[in-house]
């Protein structure tokens, strides 16, 4: 039997693209398409295909609803392939928390397309361990929650108490970052002032904490 495909992507010619590609195999047949969230929702459960093709962000919505939905909604929910243009660890958390089987850039060449397809269809995971890892990791220490101070700040503010937690001077810090030393004044005043603190010190602690409990990803 053939595999049954549903496409969703908000740009015609990508879904043309993709029918024509997947059409050409002789084991794969295109059963509905959508290009918004909405569309998908109500049409999926309809056509019950084998493998959902899901665009990542649409006008409406993003793919990750739509698959969290109809794995909801279906007694026997297709395999929720993710298609992206953008490579974005946020998306991709939310994509294994949904239940997606697979997670994909849209760079990815036809031939690769049609195994990955071919793939969730008998119930494989496309899903690199390595991912899945790290979103276990993020469920077992989650971050604490940004501190509404930290958050305030401006970008240049942050790099400046950054700066400030290294223990580098005014001076320092103008020559790190090309400004005046009276701007690095006035900024690290309002740094103080947006965090209420009266010291640099204090500012620093506060930096050193909010890095250990918010590790670069």
């Amino acid at each position: 039997m053939a595999i049954k495909v549903f496409l969703l992507d908000d740009h015609e010619v990508v879904r043309l693209g993709l029918q024509r590609l997947l059409e050409a195999e002789p084991d794969i047949e295109i059963v509905g398409d959508g290009a918004t969230a909405t569309e998908a929702i109500a049409r999926i459960p309809a056509v019950r295909p084998d493998v959902a093709l899901l665009d990542v962000r649409l006008p409406d919505g993003d793919g990750v609803t739509v698959c969290r939905e109809i794995r909801s909604a279906m007694e026997d929910p297709p395999a929720c392939l993710m298609l992206t243009s953008f490579s974005d660890d946020d998306a991709l958390f939310a994509a294994i928390m949904a239940g997606a089987a697979g997670y994909l850039l849209k760079q990815i060449d036809g031939e690769d397309l049609v195994k990955a397809v071919r793939r969730l269809a008998v119930g494989d995971s496309l899903l690199d361990p390595a991912m899945t890892t790290k979103v276990l990791e993020r469920l077992r220490h989650p971050a604490a929650p940004e501190d509404p101070r930290y958050a305030a700040l401006t970008e240049q503010e942050k790099e400046i108490l950054g700066l400030v937690a290294e223990g580098k001077t005014n001076r320092q810090i103008a020559q790190a970052l090309y400004l005046a030393e009276k701007t690095v004044k006035n900024h690290v005043s309002a740094v103080l002032r947006k965090l209420h603190f009266e010291r640099r010190t204090e500012a620093a602690i506060f930096a050193v904490e909010h890095a250990k409990n918010h590790p670069p990803t």
